[in-house]
């Protein structure tokens, strides 16, 4: 393409994706100030209680509306919505766009009830966020699973590989979908165009959990998207790292192998019908800033992560790893702007050092884990605030360098074997059950999650084997004050098995 067409095209992106059709929408309409004789019920804020309408404010309250005719129906779009996830397909390159208030939860649980019926097998990384098997719970698919990359030194999973993909397919040639998570929680990025080629080879759909990489799509120096890797189906979380507001996420789609008027039904099956315009909104604005402002915030993000990764390595006793993750294999990319803070060296576990640094310098990372914290860098943030996080992680290293030095040894990094499945997560998840105590479980079939959360993976699911490694792996983050999970036993002490059937004598 010659360069003038280029400028051209792109001066017409630009102008079509600075417009909010909904956002706008819903401004037109509260300054109309009609009398409203219907839901919600606190009338722009005049029904509800005093105290929270000032904190909330008037501009606020005034969209706050339902789905009347004027403002559209996300489950029947032809207007405003309709108009809005059209620029946001735009903007991710996508076909199609879905705007979700159910979180990317709802969109992945959408993606994998819109690919499989009941019975049919989709592949599945081992490590995959609770939503999805929820997903497959709900929709009695038989998940075969990918074992992930396991990192021995920082004791997470990473991607998956070509070369798994391959295998995976070349058995169970029939699944009807390959989920892929893309990037990871910790911003790891497996080969998702040469997947996609593999799985699409064999007429397969790939669907791709993309809750921590809305930015990605919107910088050359970061990780493909799914969108541009070519995958079918990918659930994004616009609310944590692009801007919207908590709960709001898109479903992309492209390509003929997933209808989009099938799409439609099944998130219409799994959302609300109050459906909040203040999220929806956001969503709007988002996108507008991600598609004007994106590339230039987040060449500074970009260039803020490279500034604290370096300083961080720095501090003694504490790492931070970047390019030399890369692997090309399960870790083909990274995201920089996730801050992997590993402090096994200062043999302390990361549960302690993320209350220290909350109840002494006021600071609250997005995850710890036995041997590591997890920051995020994101276009709110800015010099002062690296600053503060580099200088607030230096005082805790020397807080926990200087402490029982005599015995000071690096923390034995362990990593949860991946059980065996032996009945479905649906049969195990309604199968007739029995309570036992989570010590003695060891042999039984789970018919319950347990997880970490966050990152909300599971360590058993509904039909494994449950094995004592494990066991004694779950006890370990409970004793480090790790918020562990899943259970109806909110104190993890117990856990529902399957009933065993013994013989009648």
């Amino acid at each position: 393409m010659n360069p003038s067409k280029q400028k051209a095209l792109a001066q017409t992106y630009h102008e079509r994706q600075k417009h909010t059709p909904l956002f706008t929408g819903l401004l037109k309409h509260a300054e109309l100030e009609t009398q409203q004789f219907h839901i919600p019920g606190h009338k722009r804020g005049t029904g509800m209680d005093p105290e929270f309408r000032e904190f909330l404010g008037k501009d606020v309250l005034s969209i706050d509306q339902i789905n009347i005719e004027p403002l559209d129906d996300l489950h029947h779009p032809h207007g405003i919505i309709d108009e809005a996830q059209k620029l946001a397909a735009e903007a991710f390159g996508a076909d199609h766009t879905f705007f979700s208030v159910q979180g990317t939860s709802g969109a992945i649980m959408t993606m994998i009830m819109t690919a499989c019926h009941p019975g049919d097998k989709i592949i599945v990384p081992r490590n995959v966020h609770k939503s999805i098997m929820s997903a497959i719970v709900f929709s009695g698919a038989r998940p075969i699973f990918i074992h992930p990359e396991l990192d021995e030194h920082l004791g997470i999973s990473h991607g998956i590989t070509v070369q798994a993909v391959e295998r995976a397919l070349h058995v169970h040639p029939d699944a009807k979908g390959l989920l892929v998570i893309n990037p990871t929680y910790f911003g790891i990025s497996a080969n998702l165009t040469e997947i996609v080629r593999v799985a699409h080879s064999y007429d397969v759909p790939v669907l791709v959990d993309e809750a921590h990489g809305v930015h990605i799509h919107f910088h050359d120096d970061l990780p493909s998207s799914a969108m541009q890797a070519g995958a079918d189906m990918a659930a994004t979380s616009v609310h944590k790292l692009g801007g919207s507001l908590t709960q709001s996420s898109v479903l992309n789609i492209q390509g003929d192998r997933v209808g989009a008027e099938r799409v439609q039904t099944i998130i219409s099956m799994l959302t609300t019908t109050s459906t909040s315009y203040i999220l929806l909104a956001s969503l709007d604005t988002a996108r507008r800033f991600l598609a004007m402002e994106g590339a230039a915030e987040l060449d500074k993000v970009i260039k803020l992560s490279a500034y604290a990764r370096d300083a961080l390595n720095k501090i003694e006793g504490v790492h931070c790893p970047g390019n030399e993750m890369i692997d090309h294999k399960a870790r083909f990319d990274y995201d920089p702007t996730k801050l992997i803070i590993s402090i096994s060296e200062l043999n302390v576990n990361g549960y302690k050092v993320e209350t220290w640094l909350r109840e002494n310098e006021n600071l609250e990372v997005e995850l710890s884990d036995l041997y590591n914290i997890l920051c995020i860098l994101t276009i709110g943030d800015t010099q002062k605030t690296v600053d503060d996080l580099i200088a607030a992680v230096s005082r805790m290293a020397d807080h926990f360098r200087n402490i029982d030095n005599s015995s000071k040894s690096p923390y034995a990094v362990q990593v949860p074997n991946i059980p065996t499945l032996a009945l479905s997560p649906r049969e195990a998840f309604y199968a007739d059950t029995e309570v036992v105590s989570l010590e003695n479980a060891a042999g039984r079939i789970s018919a319950e999650f347990i997880m970490i959360y966050p990152p909300g993976i599971p360590i058993f699911i509904p039909g494994e084997i449950i094995e004592m490694d494990n066991i004694e792996y779950i006890f370990r983050n409970m004793d480090a004050g790790l918020p562990v999970q899943g259970t109806e036993d909110p104190t993890v002490r117990t856990i529902r098995v399957i009933q065993e059937r013994r013989a009648i004598f």
